[in-house]
């Protein structure tokens, strides 16, 4: 679609054209994708807030690429001893499948968000955070009504979101929970979000904030204090990347994994030179056969990537259960090809909704696939694993497409799918977006429908138990994906179905 300014996709539509009405009036790509992060905090609390985490990565425009890395760091520094257990709470996907997820205090880590959309407004925004906070206030305070995806989400979170008095105030008002078509207000949010447009991020980190959020936690028996929040710093890093169909794949670097098993797995393909289903599976495969525990502790190896990425024998990866994956992503680009891309979560969120603040803490220190060496063994101030993947892919200096998803441990198998039918398929975004997707793990092919019958009953008598699913649906991830023609500037972009994403342009 031919734009002036740009085009912005997202998990909400209304998150979407916030982020347009910003590249509209002048705004940049990462002007966007803050205005667009903020109003998510309403338009997807389930899956992102103030007291989440997350990375973007910035490239385009004639600038070195960028990751920010401002997900949750493990909290210690204010010497606390941990009183409280991390409290288990069954979440009923269907009538016969049910996953147990930990919540509570025990479950905070450091939240990195308010810092890290800070970090990337400092460095490349052209719009004060005090304007861009505007719209992300008026919906809180005034409310938005929840939609189909957003109100499945919170149906089976509810007892995670009703298991605190301050959790139910806002999620059960007048004592019953929220459903499709209700408003969602957060008047707390409001003043806060209003605070970091007037003070900054340190209005969050230091002083009587932070003191409110040390009390509330370690008072229910966490450890996150004042001096863990004063601590957090944003890393800047360098992308990993990786060549497939002669473009330049950059993505998330470790200690987060999820990057190089998408640059490895594509390099694969790109070695192979078929990108079929029998391949796709083959590859992704190939990230789930190795000890996990060695895996995440080399990830803080500085050489670990290198290696990882150009030793084609080496046995890798990450064996994790299948989480939900409480994820979002959206990506912006910009008539002068900048494009951010940026991935955030607050895992399932912990039930704790420290009172005054606006702040939903997450709940990573309780997430099984973050913790593979075991719940409460990281030092305080150490970044905790994640699969997030914000991606661009470049010709040249020139960035073509941004994208990302959320999905946890699917993020990976669906950033590869969407990137292959983008490149290798030649399929417009949307489509590229909206075509069947797979994941293997542990022996286990998942399927939706769409995927080619006679390439799955060839895996299965390969050795793999092959489930097929009746529906699309958003286990399999929630890619958002913008595209440029460095040619001719015309803009696309794909949002997607399962969680309820989409594309606006300006």
């Amino acid at each position: 679609m031919a734009s002036a300014r740009g085009a912005v996709a997202a998990g909400h539509p209304t998150t979407a054209e916030i982020g347009a009405r910003v590249l509209a009036d002048g705004g940049n790509a990462v002007d966007a994708a803050v205005a667009a992060v903020l109003a998510s905090f309403t338009l997807e609390s389930a899956l992102t807030g103030l007291g989440a985490g997350g990375f973007m990565i910035v490239g385009g425009a004639g600038g070195e690429p960028v990751v920010f890395d401002f997900f949750v760091a493990a909290p210690g520094m204010g010497g606390h001893t941990r009183t409280g257990e991390l409290e288990p709470v069954p979440v009923h996907f269907d009538s016969s499948t049910t996953q147990v997820f930990n919540a509570g205090a025990a479950s905070c880590g450091v939240p990195g968000m308010a810092a890290g959309l800070e970090a990337a407004l400092s460095r490349f925004g052209s719009v004060p955070m005090s304007e861009l906070v505007q719209p992300a206030a008026q919906l809180a305070r005034d409310g938005a009504p929840l939609n189909r995806q957003q109100a499945y989400v919170l149906r089976i979170l509810e007892p995670i979101y009703t298991s605190t008095p301050e959790a139910r105030a806002i999620y059960a008002p007048e004592g019953r929970y929220l459903g499709e078509g209700d408003l969602f207000r957060f008047p707390d949010l409001a003043v806060a979000l209003e605070r970091l447009g007037e003070e900054g991020a340190t209005g969050i980190y230091e002083g009587e904030i932070a003191d409110v959020i040390e009390t509330y936690v370690t008072e229910r028996g966490g450890i996150l204090s004042g001096e863990d929040l004063a601590a957090y710093r944003v890393i800047e890093r360098d992308p990993v990347t990786a060549r497939f169909q002669g473009r330049e794949i950059l993505t998330n670097p470790p200690p987060s994994a999820g990057g190089i098993l998408i640059a490895r797995s594509l390099a694969l393909l790109d070695r192979i030179g078929r990108s079929g289903t029998m391949e796709l599976v083959e590859v992704m495969d190939m990230a789930n056969r190795a000890r996990a525990g060695e895996f995440a502790e080399r990830l803080e190896d500085p050489s670990f990537a290198d290696e990882f990425l150009s030793d084609a024998s080496l046995d890798l990866a990450l064996a994790s259960p299948d989480r939900l994956g409480s994820t979002t992503h959206l990506a912006a680009i910009d008539s002068d090809g900048l494009c951010a891309s940026v991935t955030c979560s607050n895992g399932t969120g912990s039930g704790m909704v420290v009172p005054g603040t606006g702040i939903h803490l997450n709940n990573m220190l309780g997430e099984e696939d973050l913790n593979p060496l075991g719940f409460h063994r990281h030092r305080p101030g150490v970044r905790i694993g994640s699969m997030m993947s914000p991606t661009l892919v470049a010709d040249g200096s020139r960035v073509v497409a941004g994208l990302g998803s959320a999905g946890s441990n699917r993020i990976r198998s669906a950033v590869i799918q969407t990137t292959v039918n983008l490149l290798a398929h030649s399929m417009p975004p949307q489509q590229a977006v909206d075509a069947p997707r797979v994941h293997v793990e542990n022996d286990l092919l998942q399927a939706e429908p769409g995927i080619d019958p006679d390439a799955l009953a060839r895996l299965e008598r390969s050795g793999f138990e092959v489930f097929q699913w009746a529906e699309r649906n958003l286990f399999f991830g929630g890619v958002q994906i913008v595209t440029r023609d460095p040619d001719s500037g015309e803009f696309g972009g794909g949002g997607d179905p399962r969680r309820g994403g989409a594309v606006a342009y300006a």
